[in-house]
């Protein structure tokens, strides 16, 4: 009889042996996942970022600290949020781990060092305020300034997402976009004289200084940018002979002059906005060059840059050095301006 119960027992054990692998089996599918160990669904998340001019990812390169926000896109509520930084963002195939429940969602993403240094990202339950504001200085009349060289930001979106409740791993890419640009400006005597970086002094006044969730600009206050860093530097000019007779005007004399250089590092740059850059002459006091800065970033576009549409061209290019002429009374020869490689030669010197 035992011999009995015993082959009876080995008999039911297998069986429901069986019927657990085939209820497992029936519920994956017939897959088992080996990497994952059960049937859940698992959510990674990658970032691009190649919204620049070489049009190639260079997240692994430039970003190294990330928040991710994921939102429902029912209620518009923050369901999950989640940081990372440091050397795992520098690993070429980088992703982040997400864990919620199956769902629809919009993936936002502050990131860089500048969404914890230069600026500040609104800690919020709800969508509509994650909203990034520079850590701009207050002087005692109100106005609002910005002295540093800021760190970089980052920003990307995805609009409806769908978490699938389907086992395996499922990849969401957010792609990034810069907000942070550094106009650099070389300020050059033709005539040869000394060119004293305290003679002068360079700003750039915005109303960029607020982002909203969506990475648009909210009217907020002008702030002004000054220049974090100046310098004296020599370069070299080909000028017309200034002799006389057609010998003398189809030869050119190479002149060593003295320059200025100048970097201002502002937020985002948009086309519907009207930043100005000033220099002025510290000597009087006079404003010296007064120009918008969005009609010449636009106009350092190169040939094969042509079709891009503005904005989009605003938001791959983050630096635009711009060159800027004195004469021997420290004037700016305001019909000439070199923005990038190119040379422009203006029509209407009131500007």
């Amino acid at each position: 009889m035992k011999q009995i119960a015993n082959i009876f027992n080995t008999v039911k054990t297998r069986i429901a042996a069986a019927l657990m692998l085939a209820i497992a089996m029936t519920s994956c599918h017939g897959m088992i996942f080996r990497d994952e160990g059960d049937c859940d669904p698992y959510y990674k998340v990658r970032f691009v970022y190649d919204m620049n001019m070489k049009f190639a990812d260079a997240f692994h390169v430039e970003v190294n600290d990330v928040t991710l926000y994921v939102i429902d896109n029912k209620t518009g509520k923050v369901v999950w949020q989640k940081r990372e930084s440091g050397e795992a963002l520098n690993t070429q195939g980088y992703m982040m781990d997400v864990d919620v429940a199956p769902g629809n969602y919009t993936l936002i993403a502050w990131a860089g060092d500048g969404h914890r240094t230069s600026f500040s990202v609104s800690e919020n339950d709800w969508r509509d305020n994650l909203q990034c504001k520079l850590n701009h200085k207050r002087l005692p009349d109100g106005s609002a300034h910005s002295y540093d060289n800021l760190d970089r930001l980052y920003y990307g979106k995805l609009d409806t997402a769908e978490f699938t409740d389907e086992q395996g791993v499922h990849v969401f890419t957010v792609p990034l976009v810069k907000d942070t640009n550094t106009i650099r400006i070389i300020l050059q005597h033709l005539s040869g004289n000394h060119v004293d970086k305290d003679d002068f002094t360079f700003s750039i006044t915005d109303d960029n200084a607020f982002l909203d969730w969506d990475n648009s600009l909210i009217d907020y206050e002008p702030v002004t940018y000054h220049a974090w860093h100046t310098d004296e530097a020599m370069a070299g000019i080909i000028l017309p002979s200034s002799g006389t007779g057609s010998r003398a005007e189809n030869t050119e004399n190479y002149q060593k002059c003295s320059a200025v250089v100048a970097e201002i590092s502002v937020s985002r740059l948009m086309t519907h906005r009207n930043p100005v850059l000033r220099i002025n002459r510290t000597t009087d006091n006079k404003t010296i060059v007064t120009i918008p800065i969005i009609d010449y970033c636009i106009m350092s576009k190169s040939y094969d840059n042509l079709s891009i549409p503005n904005q989009e061209y605003l938001d791959r290019q983050d630096t635009y050095p711009m060159t800027f002429f004195l004469d021997e009374r420290d004037e700016w020869i305001s019909s000439y301006i070199c923005i990038g490689a190119w040379k422009i030669v203006l029509q209407n010197s009131e500007i």
